[in-house]
């Protein structure tokens, strides 16, 4: 590897050297021990994180039946998501402003503090708040993690990295269903969010011990923090806790048509507008999402893409169990050992898809193989039915899990590429709350479509109790092996029941074809940019005083946008193979 020093303006590094400001010259290790131990860190924290994206659904029973929650219910899931989704443009602005280190460890702190309050939780609301604040500090893990390793390593090799971490969080999410329902059978609820706390506490000392990064104080703390955009932020929670309302309720609750539905979803929407105005207009240089991030058409694609891709993600998750559990009739426990298919393709996915890009410095063909591969398995889960043989709801899965893995590493690189690389903390916390906004309407669209289709189905039910019970979301509700079986005494009532749980089921993947397709044409469109294989960050690991071995001086950059940024000169770091 040879050192390049770029210096761009000697008068800039004259007047440095004399005045002292921005002499800092960064050193770089050849990823020593310091740098690979970082990692574990932040896998542990995604993993984290990503458990409690799907565990709870499998517990969800039993945790209504001992809390009498009523329609409450879906607010223990739909909280968690609302906590993730409203705080991660706070973390990224908060990583340039209070560095990466702390913000980090405070996620995984309120995440563990939060799974240790839903554990001993004694009431619904009590469970809900909880919920929250696990959300509070989920978000910050999913958009610091991106961050912290954009630091650590160049673009065009950072998905080699970022691949090995989301297979954690797709690990995570997928055997979240398995480990719910071990718990749920063999012991007490409470322990789907105690055992966050082992996980939680490893997590939390290797960070702190190892995850030791540069950052440039400006200001005092007060003045820190008069740069954080929380008007923006207010606005921007309001408007997502305004759509998820009604999207918990619609079809359920109230008809789509309902004022109650209507008027909430509208003032959201309009809410969201609000929000990219006052970002604009009045946030400008503070802003926590500024509009420069949709500047280009590859940004704007790669967001488009990111949000289909978390909800087509969320749609299997929520869905395939739907199918295990009522037209196969296993408990939920078998539940998500079945869904092992779909990471046992994703994992390596996700990383083959992260290092075809760091070998070939190409994103384009990733992402078109991988949404071609997850319309096919789309397509192919319509055929799906309660006579579906092992072979053909395995191998369907294995084709959904490769076009999704393939995905999930693959739209950030074009993202970042076609940004600067000062606005790395924001364009990530900004792809990480678009994906957590598919992610909720992953889970609200495909519920809507199949409880209305089954609503309309429901003629071909003969008892007018079962009709009664199945509608309006109740179908949703009933969705498992139990409430199935125990139609055993009437097989010809079971048989019109499954039929249509079997036909609102189809309804439902056929619309997943339909988004996977959109995004088909987007791939096609989205323009390649040369992936940078130099790093320059001012948040780097920080070196100890007396350089190990084999360390080597980088030259120094000096960044004008940055200067005038912060009334300073800034260090960055470049290298060239």
């Amino acid at each position: 590897m040879s050192m390049v020093v770029q210096t761009p303006n000697s008068a800039v590094a004259e007047e440095s050297q004399n005045t002292g400001i921005g002499t800092e010259v960064q050193q770089k290790q050849s990823r020593g021990w310091r740098f690979w131990l970082v990692f574990p860190g932040l896998c542990f924290a995604m993993l984290l994180a990503a458990l409690d994206t799907s565990v709870v659904a499998t517990a969800l029973p039993t945790i209504i039946e001992q809390l009498n929650s009523g329609s409450l219910y879906i607010w223990m899931i739909n909280g968690y998501f609302v906590g993730i989704a409203a705080v991660q443009p706070m973390y990224g602005q908060a990583a340039d402003i209070f560095g990466r280190r702390w913000p980090m460890i405070l996620s995984v702190s309120l995440f563990s503090l939060g799974s240790g309050l839903c554990g001993g939780a004694n009431s619904t609301v009590m469970l809900i708040v909880a919920r929250i604040i696990q959300g509070f500090g989920a978000g910050g893990i999913f958009s610091l993690v991106s961050i912290i390793v954009a630091d650590l390593v160049p673009l065009r090799e950072r998905q080699k990295f970022m691949s090995i971490i989301q297979s954690f969080f797709a690990l995570g999410s997928f055997i979240g269903p398995v480990i719910g329902g071990v718990i749920v059978t063999h012991t007490s609820w409470r322990w789907v969010f105690y055992i966050n706390l082992p996980i939680g506490g490893v997590s939390l000392v290797m960070l702190f011990v190892f995850l030791k990064m540069k950052h440039r104080r400006i200001g005092t703390v007060t003045e820190r923090l008069r740069r954080v955009d929380f008007p923006g932020h207010a606005i921007l929670i309001a408007s997502v806790v305004s759509i998820l309302i009604p999207l918990t309720w619609g079809g359920t609750t109230y008809d789509w048509s309902s004022y109650h539905v209507l008027v909430p979803l509208l003032l959201g929407f309009a809410g969201l507008f609000l929000f990219g105005g006052y970002e604009v207009l009045l946030a400008k240089e503070l802003a926590s999402i500024p509009s420069r991030l949709f500047g280009n058409p590859v940004s704007i694609i790669g967001y488009l893409m990111t949000f289909f891709h978390g909800i087509c993600m969320a749609w299997l998750s929520f869905f395939l169990p739907l199918y295990f559990q009522v037209l196969l009739e296993v408990s939920p426990e078998m539940s998500g050992v079945y869904l092992l298919a779909t990471v046992i393709s994703l994992m390596p996915a996700g990383i083959a898809g992260g290092w075809f890009i760091a070998m070939t410095g190409r994103y384009k063909p990733a992402l078109l193989l991988g949404w071609c591969l997850f319309a096919l398995g789309a397509g192919l889960l319509t055929l799906l039915d309660s006579k579906s043989s092992p072979a053909r709801w395995i191998i369907f899965q294995i084709i959904s899990g490769l076009g999704g893995g393939i995905i999930l590493t693959t739209t950030i690189p074009a993202i970042q590429a076609s940004l600067p690389e000062k606005d790395v903390a924001l364009a990530t916390a900004t792809w990480s709350f678009i994906r957590s906004l598919g992610t909720i309407w992953g889970g609200a669209i495909p519920a809507a479509i199949f409880n209305s289709r089954f609503d309309s189905l429901l003629n071909r039910i003969d008892n007018p109790a079962v009709r009664t019970l199945l509608s309006s979301g109740g179908a949703y509700e009933h969705a498992t092996a139990n409430f199935i079986q125990g139609f055993n005494g009437d097989l010809e009532l079971k048989g019109q029941v499954i039929q249509v749980y079997t036909e609102s089921s189809r309804r439902v993947w056929q619309i997943l074809i339909a988004f996977t397709l959109v995004a088909v044409p987007l791939a096609l469109a989205i323009k390649e940019i040369e992936l940078r294989k130099t790093l320059e960050t001012e948040f780097g690991l920080e070196q100890p005083k007396s350089a190990d071995a084999g360390t080597e001086a980088v030259g120094v950059v000096f960044s004008g946008a940055r200067e005038k940024e912060y009334g300073c000169n800034t260090v960055s770091s470049s290298s060239s193979k």
